[in-house]
């Protein structure tokens, strides 16, 4: 039987991944919207918040929603990026178990208790195939796969600079919490 998936493609054993993401996309946003002028740059609104909410910072706020934000989109980096460098099982060459699990031991792991971690472990099974997921990030069009690996190229090379800086400034604030979910 096929897995239930949403609109993009993603399985529905995935969607509290997406509510997760979106729902702290929407915190940042919220404290952004709510004074654009004080809150220019991610690191202002760290700043402002580590003053503002003293010895809770950096456990609430949009500190808090960035933080995970950033484990989440580490995640989907680290899996386009083993996608894209041909890393695959063998046996299953069109199967994104491999390139989960590596995301997953590089991102989250360590961040997740360990119902958490079997959990996911599980989850696996309910991956899409690598040219179901090639296809939905074309939004549905028939493109060749190399033609998408160079398109995830393309967009790592943007996007993995950014995601690094956000790390960085995480460091030099000391605002990276270690505690498991």
């Amino acid at each position: 039987l096929p897995v239930p998936t949403d609109c993009l493609g993603t399985p529905i054993v995935y969607s509290p991944v997406t509510a997760d993401l979106s729902g702290n996309i929407k915190k940042i946003r919220a404290v952004y919207d709510s004074n654009p002028t004080k809150f220019k740059t991610l690191q202002n609104i760290l700043e402002v918040e580590k003053e503002m909410h003293g010895s809770a910072w950096p456990k609430t706020g949009a500190t808090l929603a960035l933080m995970w934000l950033k484990r989440g989109l580490k995640f989907m980096l680290v899996l386009l990026q083993s996608i894209s460098d041909g890393e695959r099982d063998e046996e299953h060459p069109d199967l994104i178990r491999v390139n989960a699990m590596k995301a997953y031991e590089i991102a989250l792991k360590k961040y997740h208790g360990w119902m958490l971690q079997k959990l996911f472990t599980g989850s696996v099974y309910a991956l899409p195939y690598k040219s179901d997921l090639l296809k939905a990030l074309e939004k549905g069009k028939e493109v060749k796969e190399e033609e998408s690996i160079e398109k995830i190229h393309q967009f790592l090379s943007r996007v993995t600079p950014i995601l690094d800086a956000i790390y960085e400034m995480y460091t030099k604030m000391n605002a990276e919490l270690s505690y498991k979910a």
